[in-house]
């Protein structure tokens, strides 16, 4: 009887068992199985960033009219170049800025809007050659043209350039309009020439010129200057996206709108762009060779052409952007690494030439923070960098000043 007794309760509590694991519903694993099969662990958020430090503006130097950028050669002069949207470049030395200009081509530049003398940077070996490049926007019969020329230093005066050593290497017609030109030339790691061009200007992009590969507007294009190439001034790198076809040669990346300045990160050889938007919104982008950056189907990462369902393949959106509440024309900078502002260290400075703000980019575990570092006030047109790594911004209103903690 002890043995049938025991079977009997051995059997009800089994019947009981079974029946709460129905009634339980949906999942009918056992605690044991849970154990073995856990499921994918939760994604762990990226490690908390130190916030970089408020910044403040230092005054370094006035005097300037309607500059536009601020580059440094590498020939351990120490002296800093401006571009005057006119025409003209000046040098800072010892942190004065001297009467004499540089180079003076106001004769040549088309001065109007976003039009003018838009940018210039230095050969890396400028200490042995001399040489320079610039961007400016000239007048012909009528016919707006972007140039891209080379020039070279006096052979007497090495605070002079030489006016009739210029070399063009490059022209683009320009639609009947005065905005999107861009400016930016740099050489990049590799020592090719990388420079930006506007998709023409207007609004919108009427011609469609940031997607069609077939024309340089709206573009990032990279180029060999160091050798020639045919009937060319210059050569196209073997490894250029469209060298085999399906675009301009020169091109690196596109679907941009107005590329107005942009910078490498050396340790990195990271190429931070910022595109100035339209109507709504700002962007940083990190350029990859032959991305396509949307413009003008989309404006950041917002539909802009169709306004909604727009086609976003193959499309590389922004590391990040802001909506026009906060700024409304992004103006590139640098990632620091001075020594002067030792919590700043690593971080990409940029700022907005409507509002005179500074932000800072961090990056962590691939995601990107956005933080703000100072409101100045200021038309910020240009950031520069010093043979030391410090930052400085160029206010279109005639003024360099340093960034420096708050």
């Amino acid at each position: 009887m002890r043995r049938d007794q025991r079977l009997a309760s051995s059997f009800l509590l089994l019947t009981i068992s079974l029946a709460l694991l129905i009634t339980c519903g949906g999942d009918n694993r056992s605690s044991s199985q849970d154990a073995v099969n856990p499921g994918p662990p939760p994604v762990p958020a990226p490690p908390a960033l130190p916030a970089p430090p408020q910044l403040a503006l230092a005054s370094f130097v006035t005097g300037l009219t309607n500059p536009l950028g601020m580059e440094q050669p590498d020939d351990a002069r120490g002296r800093l170049f401006v571009v005057e949207q006119q025409g003209v470049i000046r040098i800072i030395q010892n942190g004065s800025l001297l009467a004499t200009p540089f180079l003076d081509i106001t004769s040549k530049v088309y001065f109007s809007g976003e039009s003018g003398f838009v940018g210039v940077t230095f050969h890396p070996g400028y200490a042995q050659s001399g040489l320079f490049y610039v961007n400016y926007v000239r007048m012909v019969n009528s016919q707006r043209q972007s140039t891209i020329a080379e020039y070279k230093v006096s052979s007497t005066d090495p605070n002079q350039a030489d006016p009739g050593s210029e070399r063009i290497l490059l022209t683009v017609d320009q639609p009947a309009f005065d905005n999107h030109k861009a400016g930016q030339l740099a050489f990049g790691p590799d020592g090719f020439l990388y420079f930006g061009l506007g998709d023409g200007g207007s609004g919108g992009d009427p011609f469609g010129n940031g997607q069609n590969t077939q024309v340089l507007l709206g573009k990032l294009m990279r180029i060999d200057v160091n050798s020639t190439s045919g009937s060319l001034p210059y050569a196209i790198p073997a490894d250029n996206p469209f060298v085999a076809g399906g675009g301009r040669p020169e091109i690196w990346a596109y679907g941009l709108r107005n590329p107005w300045r942009f910078s490498f990160d050396a340790p990195t050889a990271r190429l931070f762009l910022a595109d100035v938007g339209q109507d709504a919104w700002e962007e940083v982008d990190l350029i990859q060779k032959g991305g396509n950056y949307g413009w003008n189907t989309m404006e950041a990462s917002h539909c802009f052409n169709p306004p909604s369902g727009c086609n976003t393949a193959g499309l590389i959106l922004p590391i990040t952007e802001y909506s026009h509440s906060e700024g409304n024309a992004v103006i590139g900078g640098f990632v620091y690494h001075g020594s002067g502002i030792p919590a700043l260290q690593g971080v990409y400075v940029f700022g907005d030439f409507g509002t005179g703000k500074i932000w800072g980019l961090q990056e962590s575990s691939g995601t990107w923070t956005r933080t703000l570092l100072a409101s100045t006030g200021k038309n910020i047109s240009a950031f520069g960098r010093d043979q030391n790594g410090e930052l400085y911004a160029v206010d279109y209103a005639g003024a360099v000043w340093k960034i420096i903690a708050q």
